[in-house]
This record gives structure tokens, sequence and C-alpha cells, in this order.
């Protein structure tokens, strides 16, 4: 059997790198994918096996295109694509008026649009290596304001919630040999969560966890679904149980 392929996008920091190192663990040989970091992305590249960084902004339509076919020039196949890569921004929900229609074209095309574009792309390696007898799969990030009305700001939350829909369109579009599920975090401690007191004060005192999660909480979730061979369609959230309060 080959080993298995994981490209894991926006995986320098964060959720991205903690989900990255735990598939290496997990026995998959990972391609690293960020925006900027190359530096970053090539180190980390050094340090697991069979690992290689690949750059693109996936708010360019050819760049994002251009990625599947980067990994699988490099890697030879794809057998597991972690959508992790995002962008958010802080408005408060009553400033209408802030949420200009460029923020809401630039959340609605980095959240939402590219990781259906690197799916529409990594299809058919999907396909090609589900016929090894075990279904591959997707795991788009999203995040617990696309499942309730809270969030940094609406255009994010909206966005993001357009890709808990399509990851439900797309497990029974794609199904039975792609599996298609999401995992809906609340606050994270990473460098996109960090600077924001009053949503740490909110998972310290009301959460039942009683803190926000830390990135290997999500990367932990994001590998038992890929381990799966059966789940599909389903929408984790991973919020320390805000969402019970």
């Amino acid at each position: 059997m080959p080993e298995r392929v994981a490209l894991v996008t926006g995986s320098t920091s964060g959720i991205g790198a903690a989900t990255a190192r735990r598939l290496a663990r997990d026995g998959y040989r990972v391609a690293l994918h960020g925006r900027r970091s190359a530096e970053t992305g090539r180190r980390m590249a050094s340090e697991l096996p069979g690992a290689t960084y690949h750059q693109a902004d996936l708010a360019n339509e050819a760049a994002a295109r251009g990625l599947i076919a980067d990994v699988l020039a490099a890697q030879g196949r794809l057998d597991v694509l972690v959508n992790n890569a995002g962008e958010s921004i802080r408005i408060p929900h009553a400033d209408l008026r802030a949420a200009t229609p460029e923020i809401w074209r630039r959340m609605v095309d980095v959240n939402l649009i590219a990781p259906f574009i690197l799916v529409t792309e990594a299809e058919a390696a999907l396909r090609a290596a589900a016929a090894d007898g075990r279904p591959t799969c997707i795991v788009n990030i999203g995040t617990h304001a696309a499942a309730r009305p809270k969030g940094a700001s609406i255009p994010y939350a909206a966005a993001k919630a357009g890709l808990h829909h399509v990851t439900r369109l797309l497990a029974l579009s794609l199904g039975p040999a792609i599996r298609v599920n999401g995992v809906a975090p609340g606050l994270v401690e990473t460098p996109m969560g960090a600077g924001w007191p009053e949503a740490t004060e909110l998972w310290n005192t009301r959460s039942p966890m009683r803190r926000p999660a830390r990135p290997e909480d999500i990367a932990d979730l994001v590998a038992a679904l890929v381990a799966s061979d059966y789940v599909t369609g389903e929408i984790v959230i991973a919020d320390g149980g805000l969402n019970l309060t």
C-alpha cells in the first residue's frame, strides 16, 4: 500500500500546523501550504517525513487550482484534503456599514469559494486514491459562529455557514469514494484568535471546559474524522461546550 498523502492548507501555524504534525504522526506524508510563510513552511517540511511545502494565495483562483497540481507533482497522490486556510475580520455585528461589499467578497472568496475550488481540483486524485479500497476524505474547518449567531463578524460567520452547508452537499455528491466532514471550532489559542480578551473571558467563565481550545484539540478531532471510514456529512462543533449555554 503506498504511503497516504494529506494536504493541509494554512498549515504553517495554529490549527493547520497542529493538524499537519498530527497527521504526520499518524503516518501521512503531509503537503504543507501557506500564503506568505515560506521559511516556516520549508522548515516544517524538513522536520516531517516525506513532507513538502507549497506556497499559494488561495484568494487567487489560478493559484488555488495550481496548488493541487503542485501537490500531485511532488507527492504523486492525494488521500486527504484539510481545508483549514481561512481569514477572519472583527466587526461589531451592529455596525452594518463597516461590513462593506469588499469585505463580504473577501470573506466569501477565501472562506467558501477557495475551499470549493480545491475540492473541485482534488476530486479526481481523491477518487483515484480511493480505488485502493478505502474512502478518501475532506475535512473543512468552519466555526461555531456558523451554527449560532455569534462570531467576529457577520460576513465571516455567513461565509463559514456556507462552507458548512457545502460540506453536507459534497458528502452527498462525492460518496462513497470520498467522505466530507467539517469541524467547527470556537475560540482557539492561535494568532487569529489572539488579542480578543472578551472572547477569552467568555470561554474561561461560561464554557463547561473553562478555556479556549488549543490547536492540538482541534487537530485531534480532525485526525479522528480522517481515521474513520464511515462518518460523512457531519459538522462537529468543538467549542468546549459553550454552545450549551
